[in-house]
């Protein structure tokens, strides 16, 4: 769970702009990029290298996001697995199980659903009790490194690397560095932007 939690908030946070960038037009064009994204749909591709055994294990799947809180997060290989979130409801199916969560009753599924949300809409630039945001603009890409403030997100990760494709205004590569010494790296593609979506899609029942 904690895993899942992790691949999610991260991926909800490449669709996002980054905190405190002393290039204001980098920042200007990521909000307004944001500020115009009411849908994006994506395939990805996650490879997850585990220190202690020293493998890598690949999987994939497909991400689709709505203005201002839905989305859905779906492995389909090597496994199935499904999270879905609208409003205040957290859907997780596995095979057969299906849980159905309420955030508002449950602490720590609100404050993960609270940064995802904030970082889609851009409200993470001010966000400094969750990140501290360094950027480095390359010819074709803006690359940004977060580093958690926060108690609950140190506890996760040491790093989060994002890459932004400079044409396009959006993320297409996640580097994750957690706190254990594993490391996922999910790669964003095929993605389409502002195309309406089936409301099933976010269905938690």
């Amino acid at each position: 769970m904690k895993r899942i939690f992790l691949f999610l908030l991260t991926a909800l946070i490449t669709l996002a702009s980054f905190a405190q960038d002393n290039s204001q037009r980098i920042i200007s064009q990521i909000n307004d990029a944001a500020a115009k994204l009411n849908t994006m749909q994506c395939n990805f591709t996650q490879t997850k290298t585990v220190k202690l055994l020293n493998e890598k294990m690949v999987s994939k799947g497909r991400m689709h996001y709505q203005q201002p809180n839905k989305l859905r997060w779906e492995y389909t290989t090597p496994y199935t697995y499904t999270f879905i979130l609208n409003d205040s409801k957290v859907s997780l199916r596995k095979n057969s199980r299906h849980d159905v969560i309420d955030i508002n009753q449950n602490k720590m599924f609100r404050e993960i659903a609270t940064i995802m949300m904030n970082s889609i809409v851009g409200k993470c630039l001010s966000d400094k009790k969750s990140f501290k945001t360094t950027v480095k603009d390359t010819p074709t890409e803006w690359v940004a490194t977060l580093v958690p403030q926060s108690k609950e997100l140190k506890h996760m990760f040491t790093s989060i690397i994002l890459h932004f494709n400079k044409e396009k205004s959006v993320v297409v590569k996640v580097e994750m560095y957690e706190k254990n010494g594993d490391t996922t790296v999910i790669v964003l593609n095929d993605i389409i932007k502002n195309k309406k979506i089936d409301a099933k899609t976010f269905s938690v029942n």
